[in-house]
């Protein structure tokens, strides 16, 4: 890109979210875009998750886009291998390659308030553009928590979405931190491998039996040659979802039917009592993201493997120390913990028209309009924003219920005319804001008695859409123009984007914090 490049809009990240965005913009009649990214492909959570047994727990003709129906998917549930390549062959045949920008990661978003536009900064030079539309996702930034001696760890360390194939675990003292959706596929998928894997389980998932199977060859034919068998396998698979979402939302005392068979389903592949209650849980099913696995529990049980009932607590050069005193020897470490989901690095380098970035602006728990818009950051919006995750369904159905807001946010800009931008009034969000938690208070994520990833750390649901999918998309359908004010470019000059602000200040202090962060962040890495 060049120095003064302007764009109508400026998409930051190639995952579903990002990729979503572009066809919809291409679809709406808009060429003028560019996707930021900062990898050297596309593919988001699904380029960068690539350890042994990576799959998605979504049902194949569920997890992919209504627009881009798929009928060559080899599994019901499929691997990362074949989700990646399926977005491949969406950027190709949609024509996206143009617009990326490869290798772009954003530095820093400014907004210019003389101009009504993104000043935004990058690896590869500076842009501007009259729209941001923020795909970077929750899952994009791996999580590792500061354990005391891990430095000196004289062994190899990594995280699941990091994954060194360079290095080999055959014969390994292995340790595997975290019992999340990363680390059931992990553990099963190098248990024959390893001389010794041990699982640091903080908290036991409700894990139940994965229907999974190829799918035939006669099925793929005939949902090349009859489409129509495509989109209604996909809205099977989607109305049963919906039918179970009360159950999670208003009738959380109705999953313990779901309890017993996932009691059941341990049972079977567990023989031994005293695993069998280092595994069961003491919350809710559904607290939780329920986990989806045939062989988690029978790799437990073979004799190469330990099962700590407690974290990670301290590193003593090779020696791994629990929470209630176990210590173990290692040669390698994975951490299976998470990503930075209620506390997105991104937002460390969005500054609005107050001076103040985004991550302070969330200070008090993330929050925007209908998921998308957050207050005194005009012409910004977020796919997969707060609370518009799912405990239950596909998020690909949410991401194109967010791409129908953003159409009709900049068909709305069209008819308003001139240069002109959207700031949704805090009112506004606050209102969106109190509807949702007040919804939640009686779903299964807050009442199921478990700590989980869905909670900020004041204990808010800043995550989780406390209803349906249906519900959502009529929530998004259109935007409301009192929910936001209005704001026109003023008459004079156009001042050239740069390092000061409208006003001949410098560069906020916020701003610069955002610099500050966004160096140590590389520094670090």
């Amino acid at each position: 890109m060049t120095e003064h490049e302007h764009v109508r809009v400026a998409v930051i990240g190639s995952g579903f979210g990002g990729l979503g965005a572009a066809v919809r913009l291409r679809r709406e009649g808009i060429t003028d875009f560019v996707v930021l990214e900062r990898a050297d492909e596309v593919g988001g959570t699904w380029r960068d998750n690539s350890y042994p047994g990576c799959a998605c727990d979504v049902p194949s003709h569920l997890y992919s886009f209504s627009f881009a129906p798929n009928p060559e998917w080899p599994r019901t549930f499929s691997g990362q291998q074949h989700i990646r390549a399926y977005l491949e062959h969406v950027t190709d045949l949609f024509g996206l390659r143009p617009h990326l920008r490869l290798g772009s990661e954003v530095e820093l978003m400014t907004w210019d308030a003389e101009n009504l536009r993104w000043v935004i900064e990058t690896a590869r030079g500076t842009l501007t553009a009259d729209v941001v539309v923020s795909a970077t996702g929750p899952l994009s930034d791996p999580k590792i928590p500061d354990i005391p001696g891990l430095g000196s760890f004289p062994g190899k360390v990594f995280h699941s979405a990091r994954w060194d194939h360079d290095y080999d675990l055959r014969g390994k003292r292995v340790a595997m931190v975290g019992t999340g959706a990363s680390a059931i596929q992990i553990v099963p998928a190098v248990q024959p491998q390893v001389g010794r894997l041990t699982l640091f389980q903080r908290t036991p998932p409700w894990v139940m039996p994965r229907l999974d199977r190829p799918i035939t060859g006669a099925e793929r034919l005939l949902h090349r040659t009859v489409p129509f068998t495509t989109q209604l396998r996909r809205g099977v698979l989607w109305g049963i979802r919906e039918l179970q979402v009360q159950a999670f939302t208003k009738h959380p005392e109705e999953l313990g039917l779901v309890e017993r068979l996932a009691r059941r389903n341990m049972a079977r592949a567990v023989k031994d009592p005293a695993l069998r209650a280092k595994l069961t849980p003491d919350y809710r099913i559904g607290c939780k993201r329920i986990l989806l696995s045939n062989t988690y529990y029978p790799a437990l049980a073979r004799p190469n493997v330990d099962v700590v009932a407690s974290g990670l607590a301290e590193v003593r050069g090779s020696t791994l120390v629990a929470t209630d005193g176990t210590e173990t020897e290692a040669d390698a470490i994975v951490f299976g913990t998470g990503f930075h989901v209620t506390d997105m690095p991104i937002a460390e380098r969005v500054v609005g028209a107050d001076g103040v970035t985004l991550a302070e602006s969330w200070k008090g728990g993330m929050q925007a309009l209908r998921g998308a818009a957050a207050a005194g950051f005009p012409n910004w919006m977020t796919i997969i924003g707060p609370n518009t995750g799912l405990g239950n369904s596909s998020m690909i159905l949410m991401i194109e219920s967010q791409l129908n807001y953003m159409a009709d946010y900049l068909r709305q800009l069209d008819v308003l005319g001139g240069r002109t931008a959207l700031d949704a009034r805090p009112a506004a969000v606050d209102a969106w804001n109190d509807k949702v938690q007040e919804r939640m208070k009686r779903t299964v994520w807050n009442t199921g008695g478990c700590t989980s990833w869905y909670l900020d750390p004041s204990g808010r649901n800043t995550t989780i859409w406390p209803g349906t999918t249906t519900e959502f998309r009529r929530a998004t359908r259109r935007v409301d123009l009192a929910e936001y004010e209005v704001l026109r470019k003023p008459a004079g000059e156009r001042r050239p984007a740069g390092e000061r602000r409208p006003d001949g200040k410098q560069r906020p202090a916020s701003a610069q914090k955002a610099r500050t962060a966004t160096e140590k962040s590389e520094s670090a890495a």
